[in-house]
């Protein structure tokens, strides 16, 4: 394993753990480039790494969703990225949160522009 890799793990812990509490999203917010560099990752480094982001995606959707927050996961492409996780090699955990995220918030994502035509046909119904 790259110590790259390794790194980027452990950063990835860190971010989860952080998130964890309402402080700790609030501070990932507060970064403007903070949702993005968490979904840049999804599916680029490794099983570990993509399984921390999507957890740590679920906290932000479950305890965080402003209507802000939705707006921007779709315009960096978290979005389009969870119909990725649900349907590539990961994790079943992973796939499972990545159904229940877009499951919680398909009313204001379905419809979306943001989402490519070809990931539409994998998004979970309510």
């Amino acid at each position: 394993m790259s110590i790259d890799k390794r790194a980027c793990e452990l950063i990835l812990a860190v971010l989860d753990l952080l998130c964890g509490c309402a402080e700790g999203r609030a501070k990932l917010f507060k970064h403007e480039a903070g949702l993005a560099v968490v979904s840049k990752k999804i599916l680029r480094v490794s099983h570990v790494a993509s399984d921390k982001e999507v957890r740590i995606l679920c906290s932000i959707c479950r305890f965080s969703a402003t209507s802000r927050v939705l707006q921007e996961m779709l315009q960096v492409g978290v979005v389009a990225k969870l119909c990725l996780v649900s349907q590539v090699d990961s994790s079943l955990k992973s796939k499972e949160r990545a159904r229940e995220i877009l499951k919680l918030h398909s009313k204001v994502w379905r419809s979306s522009a943001c989402i490519p035509a070809n990931l539409m046909s994998t998004y979970p119904s309510c």
